[in-house]
């Protein structure tokens, strides 16, 4: 039995997989119904960077909710780290959110009455480590973010491109297997989203962080490993990088658009 009180489901073979969805729907509404997700499967592996992008209203932030355990499918299952996270109770979900899951959205949702140490420490105070312990990992992880000299900041004295910076290692307070973006550059200028995205693949490449990020900017997505497209609630194309450029799933030869546009 896990600390998330789950058993987990063991599988040699995909032991590098930290996540595996498979058939997932979600569907809202009680007299209309409206089907976000259809029957959505796919796997992603330890140290992916990879963009899940599509139209509004396509169902990537559906799909995110549910990869991050904010949301339960209709059917279909989740498998996080090897445990089957489907069925798991709000407790469960919530113990598992902390453990194993960062999360940077557009907006950086920081306490605005903390300071960016104070914010940084928030996630592994609820997790219950020390107050000593908890400082010096936030003051490592913000000095890592380019903040050192701004410890002692709350977030109205600082700029957006730092908060998101903050907020990034909030996400990464209690190492979490998972950092997912909710367009976590939709609200900065050309420059710091460039900022922002050296940063995730310095991470990326230095602990092996895997990141999922949903976003409308193709600049970004196209800078990942793989792309993900949702049209409709289903996964119509797939794109992964090669040294040669992109290969693609032969859904994505059936696009005007070859799969790269949004």
């Amino acid at each position: 039995m896990s600390e998330s009180g789950l058993e987990p489901v063991i599988d040699r073979k995909n032991s590098r997989n930290i996540i595996e969805i498979k058939d997932l729907t979600k569907v809202f509404g009680d007299g209309v119904e409206v089907i976000a997700l259809n029957r959505i499967s796919l796997t992603i592996k330890e140290g992916e960077f990879l963009a899940i992008v599509g139209p509004s209203g396509s169902g990537k932030s559906t799909l995110l909710n549910m990869i991050g355990l904010l949301d339960t499918p209709t059917s279909g299952s989740i498998i996080l780290k090897g445990v089957d996270v489907t069925s798991a109770s709000p407790n469960q979900r919530a113990n598992l959110r902390n453990r194993e899951l960062g999360f940077v959205f557009q907006y950086h949702h920081l306490l605005p009455e903390f300071s960016a140490l104070e914010n940084v420490m928030m996630p592994m105070l609820i997790a219950g480590m020390d107050k000593a312990q908890a400082s010096e990992r936030a003051h490592k992880l913000l000095s890592d973010v380019g903040l050192a000299d701004r410890l002692h900041n709350r977030p109205s004295q600082l700029s957006g491109g730092q908060n998101q910076r903050v907020a990034v290692a909030r996400a990464l307070a209690n190492s979490p297997s998972i950092v997912i973006g909710d367009e976590l550059t939709g609200n900065l200028d050309s420059k710091t989203s460039r900022l922002i995205y050296d940063l995730l693949r310095d991470l990326n490449k230095q602990i092996n962080q895997t990141f999922i990020l949903v976003t409308h900017d193709m600049d970004m997505a196209e800078k990942t490993d793989r792309i993900l497209r949702i049209v409709d609630g289903q996964l119509v194309c797939e794109l992964r990088r090669q040294q040669d450029g992109w290969s693609q799933s032969d859904a994505c030869n059936h696009l005007e658009d070859g799969g790269l546009k949004h």
